[in-house]
């Protein structure tokens, strides 16, 4: 098959790619790179006029104060335009995001319709913000959820703009067109999956797709301290809720000043950031979650215990009997408990991470993912 696969926000479809070139498909990524994290992709509509030129800055600016036009979406609709004549001839063509372009809505219905035009079929995969996973977690039935901050404190409502974006008007419009003409929901993991079904969504569900090739796993050694890895995205800082951490770490540090190595980095590129956890013990990923996104994952592959949402609804479904990750909650004085658990039986460490490779292997394998969304894709 001939596959094209718009988005890429995680590496999610990096890896995908290399999966299904493993199994004799042809595959091309489409994306910005999102942002400073500087994703591969094969062809990029990143908005470089409107981001990196001072120039281009200002007069974003001066448009929007006097339009509220955003000219960087503008830009970025104009760049996956011109693209259009070399994305011809696909079997399959997948979205990462109903707004998977990042340009405006209507605009981005007008472009889905011109390559849809000249490929065979389409798919979304849920596997971040999305209109029904907006609508329910606002329902507040969860017990958290990545807005739970917010709808504790409304005040937080221009933090959480772009996710809340997606109940507006344009954007459910979007979702609704992007749905009705895909063959096929998917969805990466629980915190996706139990909301899409919740809302009553007929979805397929396919866990996240893990370059077991690629990514070496290291056996921990621990011979003087443990050492902990925190890396913080501002955009996602609350919605992640690192703060919890932050707290955390100062306690640990407090209390195991000489038995551990604190590491915390900030909006750093995704290259860089996987160099530096290279050496960590225990990476504190979220604490809102249910399920390991895809950068929880990617660090348990490599053998590191990772703080991250492995609730029970997840043990459950991948049927556990030991834990594979820690299941971090938004609350310190657990957190502060788990990790001197940790650093005060560092056998512990050892034996979770042994567990997180194998379970890596089972049930994340790239290429068995990969053969996944073809049955997906033709069924």
């Amino acid at each position: 098959m001939k596959i094209l696969l718009i988005g890429e926000y995680s590496r999610l479809h990096n890896s995908l790619k290399e999966g299904l070139i493993k199994l004799g498909h042809q595959v091309t990524v489409v994306g910005s790179g999102d942002d400073f994290k500087k994703y591969n992709v094969d062809y990029t509509i990143y908005p470089k006029l409107t981001k990196n030129s001072l120039l281009g800055k200002f007069v974003k600016k001066v448009i929007y104060k006097l339009t509220k036009l955003n000219i960087e979406k503008t830009e970025q609709g104009l760049r996956f335009n011109s693209l259009l004549p070399k994305l011809k001839g696909f079997d399959h063509v997948q979205l990462i995001n109903s707004d998977a372009l990042e340009t405006h809505p209507n605009f981005q219905i007008k472009l889905y319709k011109k390559l849809l035009k000249q490929n065979k079929q389409m798919s979304l995969l849920v596997c971040g913000d999305e209109t029904p996973i907006v609508e329910y977690n606002l329902k507040g039935e969860l017990k958290y959820s990545v807005l739970s901050p917010y709808m504790e404190d409304k005040s937080l409502k221009n933090i959480f703009l772009y996710t809340l974006k997606y109940i507006n008007k344009d954007y459910r419009k979007l979702f609704e067109w992007v749905k009705e003409h895909s063959k096929v929901l998917i969805t990466s993991d629980l915190d996706y999956e139990i909301p899409m079904k919740e809302m009553g969504y007929k979805t397929t569900f396919i866990p996240n797709p893990i370059n077991t090739d690629k990514i070496s796993y290291i056996e921990p050694e621990i011979n003087d301290k443990i050492i902990l890895f925190l890396g913080i995205n501002r955009l996602s800082y609350l919605k992640k809720g690192i703060h919890f951490f932050e707290e955390a770490l100062k306690v640990i540090e407090e209390k195991y000043k000489d038995k551990v190595e604190i590491i915390i980095t900030e909006n750093i590129p995704y290259a860089e950031y996987i160099k530096l956890y290279d050496r960590a013990h225990i990476l504190l990923d979220q604490v809102y979650g249910y399920d390991q996104g895809y950068n929880a994952l990617e660090a348990m592959a490599k053998g590191k215990v990772v703080f991250t949402g492995a609730e029970t609804e997840f043990i459950k479904h991948y049927q556990l009997e030991e834990p594979v990750a820690i299941n971090a909650i938004p609350n310190v004085n657990n957190i502060v408990k788990e990790l001197s658990v940790l650093i005060e039986n560092p056998e512990k460490i050892v034996e979770i991470s042994k567990r997180t490779k194998k379970f890596i292997e089972k049930e994340h394998n790239y290429i068995k993912i990969a053969e996944k969304y073809i049955d997906a894709w033709r069924t």
